[in-house]
């Protein structure tokens, strides 16, 4: 039985699943060794895409946030010399524990104009094009990054009520900064959208393979263009207040596989697999 920490086979494949235990709106990583080729599995519904990183099979899926809290199955099946092998266990899901905020902002925030509300939907088709993508390689062989070193002023899921009406949810992490402040790639991968935007301002999306993007939002300018590829640490824009916003930050998040997940979860996960050694009868490759 898989529990979340490691799972070792007498023939040879190993599985881990990070972390063992979830909150909804978390990233999380199965990675299989020792298979002769690309396993497949499911945690619970979800389909897992598995792409070859360093010696190892990883996939990297997110949950939810209105994922309910209890036992998520997986299932995972690998082959090796000795055929195929089917591991089953399980995913701990928690209560989330969002905070709720009441926030009053300007009329211009929640009644946008005609013009602006066909800028938004612009916005949308733009992204919504961009995020269209199959399950490339991993472009990374490190863990991520934080994009700048700020405190955190608010977390990913603060549910927030808007003048006491309009309820809403945030979908990524920010941290504080001034106009112009750095921000740097907190990982390996292509910028596949650089644009002005109704709410978000000043846009940058990166994709760093597998259905897994980082988003930053509200830049003052920018230091790359579309299709550009970046390695981690290097400058992609500075922070700035442009869009929906009252004051300089950086909105930081992540797209997995179709769902807004918490930055820090993938911040937390261990990627770097590239020192650990290739299983007897695996081929694996690197992106």
């Amino acid at each position: 039985m898989l529990t979340g920490a490691l799972l070792t086979l007498v023939l040879a494949a190993d599985v881990r699943l990070q972390p063992g235990v979830a909150r909804p709106g978390d990233a999380v990583l199965v990675e299989v060794t020792g298979t002769t080729e690309a396993p497949s599995g499911q945690l619970g519904s979800t389909e897992l895409v598995f792409l070859p990183l360093g010696a190892a099979w990883v996939a990297i899926t997110g949950l939810s946030v209105d994922q309910k809290p209890g036992p998520l199955p997986l299932e995972v099946v690998a082959k090796t010399g000795a055929g195929k092998e089917r591991l089953e266990g399980e995913l701990t899901v928690r209560k989330p524990d969002f905070r709720r905020r009441q926030l009053t902002v300007s009329k211009r925030f929640t009644n946008p104009s005609k013009k602006e509300r066909q800028w938004s939907a612009d916005d949308q088709v733009a992204f919504n094009q961009v995020l269209d993508r199959d399950f490339e390689p991993w472009t990374f062989t490190a863990p991520f990054a934080w994009p700048r070193n700020a405190e955190v002023t608010a977390p990913f899921g603060d549910l927030r009520l808007l003048n006491g009406k309009k309820q809403s949810q945030h979908f990524g992490t920010d941290l504080d900064g001034n106009t112009g402040d750095p921000v740097y790639a907190p990982n390996d991968g292509e910028v596949v959208l650089v644009r002005e935007c109704f709410a978000s301002g000043g846009t940058v999306l990166v994709h760093h393979g597998g259905r897994l993007f980082t988003a930053y939002f509200h830049f003052s300018a920018f230091s790359v263009k579309q299709g550009d590829h970046v390695t981690r640490g290097q400058l992609l824009g500075k922070v700035g207040k442009s869009g929906r916003v009252t004051g300089p930050h950086l909105h930081f998040g992540v797209k997995l596989d179709g769902h807004w997940v918490d930055p820090e979860s993938v911040l937390r996960l261990e990627v770097s697999l590239s020192d650990r050694p290739t299983s007897p009868g695996a081929s694996p490759k690197t992106p």
